[in-house]
């Protein structure tokens, strides 16, 4: 059981029976009146946020949020196939369980599958992946003043914004958090 006065961003606990991450606390000690926990925590399974206070005293179960490596394999229709490369143990998740996380992951790639109590919940890519370009605009130096970028199309069928310079084949370092180039490969 963790209380709120021990509250900490990240920490995993169940609160009304939903698996929620505590995303921002602040401990508030008003003149008047008894001390708070404001916080703002995210529902993980839905993944809509909330603002509530609890009393410093108020105790939640944690959480255990199972986090397993697993190979992404493919894609059949609307289930994507994950294998546990130690069991070699095969999953097929639905396209709402997958959810927009798998836009930078090539077939045979490494992603953590996280479950709670055996319920899939997320995948989390890898944070950076080389990826090719395989369409964009030729780019034309002296068009711009500094930092023009254009889109681009890499092998997953993503869209990335690159800068003028980035050709079709080139490799691109990406951020998988939030979709930015980071370099050439």
């Amino acid at each position: 059981m963790i209380s709120a006065g021990d509250f900490k961003n990240g920490i995993t606990l169940e609160i009304d029976g939903n698996v929620c991450q505590i995303v921002e606390f602040q401990h508030v000690k008003p003149g008047k009146g008894a001390a708070f926990v404001r916080t703002k925590y995210k529902n993980i399974i839905t993944g809509s946020v909330v603002e509530k206070s609890f009393r410093p005293t108020e105790k939640f179960p944690a959480a255990r949020i199972e986090r397993v490596d697993m190979q992404y394999l493919y894609q059949d229709g609307d289930l994507y196939y994950f294998m546990n490369t130690e069991t070699y143990d095969q999953v097929g998740l639905t396209k709402d369980q997958v959810g927009d996380s798998l836009k930078f992951v090539k077939d045979n790639e490494m992603v953590k599958v996280c479950s709670h109590n055996g319920e899939v919940f997320a995948i989390e890519p890898p944070l950076f992946v080389e990826l090719e370009v395989i369409e964009t605009e030729p780019g034309f130096a002296g068009n711009t003043a500094q930092g023009a970028t254009k889109p681009a199309t890499v092998e997953t069928g993503a869209q990335v914004q690159v800068p003028l310079f980035v050709n079709q084949g080139d490799k691109l370092k990406i951020d998988t958090r939030t979709g930015e180039y980071l370099s050439r490969v």
